[in-house]
């Protein structure tokens, strides 16, 4: 069983956003954050950003984690972990110095890791947390397939990396694309750069048990039944969905109405996918009933709950009461352990979203209390045990192991049917605002190979032992060039928006990148789920 989750994101962490709210561009994602500290000079620059990363996980979590009876993390990067390109502002490749500790700490103290690529170029679906807020520019609008294929590149990367055997039995898991916009982009889109991503990370590292990790890639918010044979006989694959409450209705019932919602709201779903498709996890959850919390739904954003968040409607109340968790009693912590309980065991295999909320800088406490298991722990609204959550809701109808064997790496794993292959074949011909792929701006495979550097040790003793820490490439036959521009051809900016027209004409004997200015950033609102 799969328990547990921590995050290296910064939307969690309001006190690195509050001194930027009054900038004529407010800190509102990981973008105009990194604009921001940049400009901040003096009180350290885009160097601020180490600094949380040195301090707000660190290796005596991983030991608390393992402490509290949790067996796997799941760690979202951007993809800027490994690059960035023109001009975009992210810290470029510090994350990734910290996701090796990660991987150090985690091989210490037992636990597993599920790596998440949280961001992608152009933002797969235009919240904050893809790392910049507007518009989706992933398999959506003019940019849309360049987008995709630097993100096909950054899968590779990571695969190559994680796929070693040093690593390969640490990072088991590899989360493909958080979050994709399903319902903008088309299931046909999706599916097919799924099946690319597939091939990539198994080219990487091999077909059947102990050849890389598990391929996790979310349902794009599209039921998991539309997607139980779309992929037959795929080596350990899994789907992932991250069922919340908190972003629809809201409702000022107690916490305690809610001890059975997760059993009789999810738990038959998870059977049938896990019956229908396989492994089935909750990459996300949380303890949250509403959407009370500091900046829950993004900086400045307002809340559902006390109607001010845009397009709301009517207040139902105030979130005070929702947030103060200094005052909670004992039979409000009790709802809530239980409403836990009930999730983790109708969910069956989890991550529980997050570890850690960092503090307000103005208030000095956390602010949004349901999604810090930590915080959870310390109070008692968290079970200490989370193997005690079993039988939770009853043992009603559970779904029964095992997996076949070509969903773990066994017999015929890896044996697609030819015509599922061909039918997702890459790329897509089309794409949603962007028109014929054929019309559209698209990167050559010429590029020099980016390679993630491996971690270095310090002899401390007197011993000659040599520590083979890899290359950084599990393939060394894999030598493809990485995507980069084509120098007679003509690109737009990778967040241009897709209401914009490709450039016309596309190639030519003396073209260049065009710049185009952005549109104010747009709200993209959350699916129906």
């Amino acid at each position: 069983m799969i328990q547990s989750l921590i995050r290296f994101s910064l939307n969690r962490t309001p006190a690195l956003f509050e001194p930027y709210l009054s900038l004529a561009q407010p800190a509102v994602d990981e973008w105009t954050l990194s604009e921001a500290m940049r400009s901040d000079t003096s009180n350290g620059g885009i160097k601020q950003l180490e600094n949380h990363y040195k301090t707000f996980i660190t290796e005596r979590d991983f030991a608390e984690i393992a402490g509290a009876g949790l067996n796997y993390v799941r760690i979202p990067l951007g993809y800027w972990a490994i690059e960035v390109r023109d001009g975009e502002p992210f810290l470029e490749k510090t994350s990734w110095t910290y996701f090796l500790k990660a991987i150090k700490w985690a091989r210490k103290y037992g636990i597993r890791i599920n790596l998440d690529l949280h961001s992608v170029p152009g933002s797969q679906n235009g919240w904050n947390h893809s790392g910049r807020l507007g518009t989706i520019n992933f398999l959506n609008g003019p940019m849309g397939y360049a987008n995709a294929q630097r993100t096909l590149d950054y899968i590779r990367i990571l695969a190559e990396f994680i796929s070693q055997p040093q690593y390969s039995s640490v990072v088991t898991m590899f989360g493909i694309l958080n979050e994709p916009q399903g319902p903008t982009v088309g299931q046909d889109a999706l599916a097919r750069f799924y099946m690319e991503a597939y091939d990539i990370v198994r080219k990487a590292g091999g077909i059947g048990e102990n050849h890389g990790p598990f391929i996790s890639f979310h349902d794009g918010f599209i039921p998991r039944s539309q997607w139980a044979d779309v992929f037959p006989n795929a080596d350990r694959m899994s789907i992932d969905t991250h069922p919340y409450i908190c972003f629809g209705g809201q409702s000022s019932a107690p916490m305690s109405s809610y001890r059975n919602t997760p059993c009789t709201t999810w738990g038959g779903l998870v059977n049938t996918s896990s019956a229908n498709f396989g492994l089935t996890t909750a990459g996300e959850f949380s303890n949250a009933v509403t959407d009370c919390g500091l900046w829950l739904n993004g900086v400045n954003l307002g809340t559902r709950y006390e109607g001010t968040y845009p397009g709301s409607g009517n207040s139902v109340g105030s979130c005070s009461s929702w947030t103060d968790w200094q005052n909670w009693d004992a039979p409000t912590k009790s709802a809530i352990k239980n409403f836990a309980m009930a999730s983790m065991d109708a969910l069956q295999d989890y991550f529980f979203w997050t570890w850690k909320i960092g503090n307000s800088s103005v208030t000095g406490k956390v602010e949004t209390p349901h999604w810090s298991y930590q915080l959870g722990l310390e109070n008692g609204w968290m079970p200490t045990d989370p193997r005690s959550a079993i039988g939770f809701c009853g043992n009603t109808n559970p779904w029964a192991p095992p997996l076949v064997p070509w969903q773990t790496g066994g017999a015929g794993a890896g044996n697609i049917p030819p015509s599922v292959t061909s039918a997702l074949a890459w790329p897509p011909a089309t794409l949603v605002n962007g028109g014929p792929v054929a019309s559209l701006p698209a990167y050559t495979p010429t590029g020099t190979l980016v390679t993630l550097p491996v971690p270095s040790f310090t002899q401390t003793s007197k011993t000659t032992a040599t520590i083979d820490a890899g290359s950084g490439w599990a393939n060394s036959a894999d030598q493809d060039g990485m995507f980069v521009p084509i120098p007679t051809c003509s690109y737009l900016d990778p967040w241009i928006g897709p209401d914009a027209a490709p450039p016309s004409p596309l190639c030519s004997s003396a073209a260049r990148r065009r710049s185009f200015e952005l549109s104010e950033p747009l709200i993209t609102p959350a699916p129906s789920l």
